[in-house]
């Protein structure tokens, strides 16, 4: 059996945690399976770097930005093939140009493109287990490219796509996926087994579990994936196509206070307009989410919509200069919102989901700025000051914990 594990960077922040790992790997190899290791960079590494890049360049270049970065999980993968090593075990580490991980070539967010793998495979036939960097791939300019925040758990799903991998294990410092983040809501509960599609909202949504990607990747080739802690024995949540138990009505609620709200007011009201004000997001490749546009009034409307927290002022910078052909009264940015959603695949077969999630709110006093709804989702955008007790609220009212 060929088994391909991801341990995230707090998994592997110390020499302890390194060797605590290390056995846990080689429990599996002793068994008798190949063993792949995918690895972030140890602990707080990348934001340490990212701080020291800024005192040496206040504006530096993506490229080396992700030369400097992609040090942080070679770190990692060296010492852990160390610790195998101390420990009596054959291991060797590779880098993403070793391993064969082909990207894109945009910088800081590559999409991985193709794995040959080749390298791996000859080690795993000399019985070694192998130790891949995770987060990072390299270009057709034989650059080093990064893959994004959470990029390892891309790569781990790739690397067990590619390798007809026949268990994709994701390990992280908690011991699988919740209802609601239990250090938000003492009353979560964690879940056996989950579809690939409410794992993908509630990823897509805050839960910081498993990266998105990831998860779109897993769908894709049939990769199933567990998540489960790398400090605990416990068994962790199953992510797949199909839930064996009846759906749940509600999976999960996930918040995200990394959103800004960009309000364009005054803005002509006829046809085209709302196609310009989208095509320019698109061109700066901002990705917009909740959309909401008002009536039309005294030949204006006002359309509203929410970006990522580090695209807003971007966002609205492009919509500034473009003012003439737009003709709109004014653009602001609020950054002191959140987005709370609701995500169950049983929601789209069962009505009045959306009543009892606004009830909860109303009773708590919150208000709603903006809805956004699908077959297996809503999403609300409140003040940010209420998140909190949002997820709480929404949890409690679905009764989730019991």
């Amino acid at each position: 059996m060929l088994i391909v594990k991801k341990f995230g960077g707090s998994s592997v922040a110390d020499r302890d945690r390194v060797f605590n790992v290390a056995k846990r790997i080689i429990e599996d190899y002793d068994q008798g399976h190949e063993v792949v290791v995918v690895l972030s960079a140890q602990g707080d590494t990348t934001d340490e770097l990212l701080s020291k890049a800024k005192t040496y360049c206040s504006s530096p270049s993506k490229r080396e930005m992700d030369m400097l970065l992609t040090t942080g999980e070679q770190i990692s993968v060296s010492l852990m093939a160390l610790a195998l090593q101390e420990l009596g075990y054959n291991a060797v580490s590779l880098n993403a140009t070793q391993a064969g991980m082909y990207t894109s070539s945009s910088y800081g967010n590559a999409r991985l493109k193709n794995i040959t793998g080749e390298r791996i495979i000859e080690e795993l036939d000399r019985k070694n287990i192998v130790i891949v960097t995770g987060f990072q791939g390299v270009n057709r300019h034989d650059d080093i490219t990064t893959l994004g925040r959470g990029g390892s758990d891309t790569t781990a799903v790739a690397l067990a796509a590619a390798l007809n991998a026949d268990k994709c294990e994701i390990y992280t410092d908690v011991d699988g996926v919740y209802t609601a983040d239990p250090r938000v809501v003492k009353t979560a509960k964690k879940l056996q087994e989950i579809t690939y599609d409410e794992m993908l909202e509630l990823a897509s949504l805050g839960a910081k579990v498993l990266h998105n990607r990831s998860v779109e990747m897993a769908k894709k080739y049939g990769v199933e994936l567990v998540v489960r802690s790398s400090l605990t024995r416990a068994e962790g949540t199953v992510v797949k196509e199909e839930c064996t138990v009846e759906k749940m009505l509600v999976s999960g609620v996930a918040a995200d206070k990394n959103i800004a709200r960009i309000a364009v007011v005054g803005i002509e009201d006829e046809p085209g307009k709302a196609f310009k004000l989208f095509r320019i997001m698109a061109k700066e490749n901002i990705n917009v989410d909740i959309i909401l546009q008002s009536i039309g009034r005294n030949n204006t409307k006002d359309i509203s919509f929410t970006v990522d927290i580090n695209d807003a002022y971007h966002a609205k910078e492009a919509i500034e200069a473009h003012q003439e052909a737009l003709k709109f009264e004014s653009v602001s940015v609020d950054e002191h919102v959140a987005k709370v959603s609701l995500v169950g695949a049983g929601m789209q077969s069962n009505t009045g989901v959306a009543s009892k999630m606004f009830e909860a709110l109303y009773d708590a006093g919150i208000n709603i700025k903006m809805i956004s709804t699908s077959e297996i989702k809503i999403s609300l955008l409140i003040d940010e000051r209420y998140t909190d007790e949002a997820v709480n609220a929404i949890h409690e009212e679905f009764s989730l914990g019991q």
